[in-house]
């Protein structure tokens, strides 16, 4: 099939890997150096964090944000706050990473997950509602590609089942739900600032909220537990050390500074590929969840009658563009350290023991998960970043026009 595209001239594309897809700049090199030349790097003497936390509070317009070191610290945060007793379950989504599962686990609470409509690959409250036991203390959505669940619902099954939802943010850093910025909506928002999130410190994350316990168990957590500022301050309960230094929360607050053209800028050459591949037969193209903004972490496809693995080949192999098929090469339920209790030792504590003593099994079968199984199967994730210009989405719509042509005229 290749040999009539022997002219072709790969286009190299800028990345989130490196400099050539960041917005790094004069204004992180200057925040940076009036943190080093403060001397003071650690965050409870520091100012650079505490301005990052407080920006961006007043940003999601909550209460409360507490900076940490990842999103998976973000996460155990917001688990830690919802303070599970050994046992209970916590709902999740199996399309996710496994730093937003793990801090259930190590709360000592057991990861349910829901199912996934297949065609946005979220969580919804039917998919949830089934999930939900007596032994159910939250439910954490993952808001997806930078798409946003449908949140309204979630939050009504909630409140009836008297449940705390934690809101993954990590990918929808400044989307909306019917005006609501992600992040507020729930009890607990968590965000991430790795390497390829709208901004970014290399690694980070904070948790927001609005609720003054949740605020003061999740400050706490960040910091050993030590009641900074007490009159009689002592560790209280098990506790990390998930500070920010002052250099990341330094780089923070210059990258927040650009947020809002780097979505404009995400989203305006996402719209314009959505145009370009209008024209494709059984082709999903993102679709914002109604009400929603949608702010393109990632460009997704659903291929509805195509090797999702031979088109990724053939972009790859032809056109020097690399895409994620299916996204994750399992779900988190399939992953051995769920599927085989790998958890303290030999014990597969909490799934076993005296604190599920009496409950049935959780449920791990992938045939109970069709949404899930059948939205892998389909879905080609191409990547995205905010230095992406016209001519690079032209490139994305030419390749995926003429691949799909050719695979189809192929197999017919």
């Amino acid at each position: 099939m290749g040999t009539a595209h022997l002219e072709i001239t790969k286009l190299q594309l800028p990345t989130d890997a490196n400099i050539s897809g960041r917005t790094f700049g004069n204004e992180e090199l200057e925040l940076l150096k009036q943190a080093l030349e403060s001397g003071t790097l650690n965050c409870t003497k520091g100012t650079f964090v505490n301005r990052f936390e407080k920006t961006f509070a007043e940003r999601i317009g909550v209460a409360s944000a507490c900076a940490v070191t990842s999103g998976t610290a973000a996460v155990h945060c917001a688990v830690t706050a919802v303070n599970p007793e050994p046992g209970d379950e916590i709902i999740s989504s199996p399309i996710t990473d496994m730093g937003a599962i793990s801090p259930i686990l190590y709360q000592a609470a057991i990861p349910v997950f829901a199912d996934v409509d297949p065609k946005s690959l979220l969580v919804t409250a039917e998919t949830i509602a089934p999930r939900i036991t007596h032994r159910t203390r939250a439910i954490i959505v993952t808001h997806l590609f930078g798409n946003v669940c449908d949140m309204d619902p979630i939050m009504d099954l909630a409140k009836k089942h008297k449940l705390t939802v934690i809101e993954d943010a990590a990918q929808a850093l400044d989307a909306k739900y019917k005006g609501r910025p992600v992040g507020s909506i729930g009890h607990i928002g968590c965000f991430s600032l790795q390497q390829t999130k709208h901004i970014t410190t290399g690694e980070g994350g904070i948790a927001v909220t609005n609720d003054p316990k949740f605020a003061r168990t999740m400050r706490l957590f960040h910091d050993k537990a030590w009641g900074y500022g007490d009159p009689n301050p002592d560790h209280y309960f098990l506790a990390l050390n998930y500070r920010m230094t002052e250099l990341q929360g330094a780089v923070a607050l210059a990258q927040l500074e650009k947020l809002n053209w780097s979505v404009q800028q995400r989203t305006e050459m996402a719209l314009r590929l959505t145009r370009r591949l209008k024209h494709l037969s059984d082709v999903q193209l993102p679709d914002p969840t109604p009400g929603a903004t949608h702010v393109y972490w990632k460009y997704y496809l659903r291929l509805e009658k195509d090797n999702v693995g031979e088109i990724a080949k053939l972009l790859r192999d032809e056109y020097g563009l690399a895409t994620a098929p299916r996204y994750i090469q399992k779900p988190a339920f399939m992953c051995e350290v769920l599927r085989d209790h790998r958890t303290f030792g030999n014990s597969q504590w909490p799934y076993v023991g005296e604190c599920r003593k009496g409950e049935a099994p959780v449920d791990y079968n992938p045939d109970s998960y069709p949404g899930t199984i059948d939205g892998l199967a389909h879905v080609l994730v191409l990547p995205w970043n905010e230095k992406f210009t016209v001519e690079h989405v032209e490139y994305w719509a030419t390749a995926i026009s003429d691949v799909l042509q050719r695979v189809r005229g192929s197999h017919a």
